[in-house]
């Protein structure tokens, strides 16, 4: 045997040292409950949570009516409200009360009859309301006073067809709501939420796998190793992409088969779009991971760069379009934006391409950047 052989050259890239870091992640991850919890048991409780107790539906909404002179035309107008689901009347004898009511929110609003009220339906084919609305919520109000200004159309129709006269209103709205027809808030809330869970699962997890290295003092073991830098990363992650993709799966069962939000897109369109998104929510929370080599601190940023603004900042609640310039600006540099576009349009309006396609492409790009700045601050050394 030659002495002075040259050692054989090391595989730059190795399958067997990727199977071992995944092993070793894999069996840190059953070991740890908080992961698994996290994955699986907190979709379930936040999709229960807005599912069932959070809803932007204005529904059995307290109303108090004042009738200056009672009649049947009047006593007919308020019956379209007692047969509404949107609305809870209740009777006043005077202005004053209504008002006293309305300051201590037992009522959201005041509908106001005039004692002139059928005297001018009878004569000029109207019947002017007051209306005072609690404006302390802004949407609410905006949405209940729609609602009331509805029925009243309604009413002045359904009054004018009943007397053979022609109804003295200058615009006629002709209502069509498309991918929501029932108008309710629960089937853009829960698809919306998807996209938060996957942030939590993707960020918060990977945030601190390589801080809990520095922190056990196992990564000078690591460091020693023939293990190549790619590996350890691929290793760290594919166990945190399955866990987030097991999450979304079931995520997306329950809003199917639990709440009854209507899947009108493509499976395989929104398993893709979930995987680049996964990968860009890993990218992010490995990035934080390498710069910061404690798991509170990387659980702290994890929270403040990715949780919140997919809550806040993704259009999930707040619509994108009414906050100011300079904030939709900065709503472009947080990935659930483009993910929240993308499920939204799957579930409620099918594959609408231009969505889908203009979304992966920005989560690529920025899952690129991730990583390319992941490889630029990670190093195998102590430094």
């Amino acid at each position: 045997m030659n002495e002075h052989a040259p050692a054989p050259r090391q595989q730059s890239f190795s399958p067997q040292r990727l199977k071992g870091i995944v092993r070793k992640e894999s069996l840190q991850i059953i070991r740890d409950p908080s992961s698994i919890a996290i994955a699986f048991v907190l979709p379930v409780v936040l999709l229960l949570l807005f599912g069932y107790g959070v809803s932007l539906d204005a529904k059995h909404v307290p109303i108090g009516f004042v009738v200056d002179n009672p009649d049947a035309n009047t006593q007919s107008f308020i019956g379209m409200f007692k047969h509404s689901d949107y609305f809870e009347p209740q009777r006043f004898i005077t202005t004053h009360e209504a008002k006293q009511a309305l300051k201590a929110r037992k009522i959201f609003g005041i509908v106001r009859l005039r004692s002139d009220f059928s005297d001018q339906l009878l004569s000029f084919g109207e019947a002017p309301i007051e209306l005072i609305v609690n404006g302390v919520d802004a949407n609410q109000a905006r949405i209940t006073e729609g609602y009331i200004l509805s029925i009243w159309q309604l009413w002045m129709s359904r009054t004018a067809q009943e007397q053979g006269k022609p109804l003295h209103i200058p615009v006629t709205i002709e209502q069509r709501v498309w991918f929501n027809p029932a108008l309710k808030s629960r089937n853009y809330l829960v698809p919306g939420l998807i996209a938060v869970i996957m942030t939590l699962i993707g960020a918060m997890l990977t945030a601190m796998v390589v801080a809990r290295e520095w922190e056990r003092g196992t990564m000078e073991a690591i460091l020693v190793t023939p293990v190549r830098l790619k590996e350890f990363l691929l290793g760290k992650l594919i166990p945190y992409f399955i866990l987030g993709m097991g999450g979304m799966l079931l995520s997306v069962a329950m809003a199917y088969w639990q709440f009854d939000v209507p899947f009108r897109g493509s499976f395989s369109v929104l398993f893709f779009a979930s995987a680049l998104f996964m990968l860009t929510c890993l990218g992010l929370g490995l990035f934080i991971s390498t710069i910061t080599r404690s798991q509170f601190v990387a659980g702290e940023i994890s929270i403040l760069v990715s949780f919140l603004p997919a809550f806040i900042l993704s259009g999930f609640i707040f619509d994108i379009n009414s906050m100011p310039v300079v904030i939709q600006w900065l709503t472009h540099l947080v990935p659930a934006r483009y993910f929240v576009d993308i499920i939204q349009s799957i579930f409620l309006a099918g594959n609408v391409w231009p969505i889908i396609l203009k979304n992966c492409a920005y989560l690529i790009l920025m899952s690129a950047v991730f990583f390319i700045l992941i490889i630029k601050k990670s190093h195998k050394s102590l430094e």
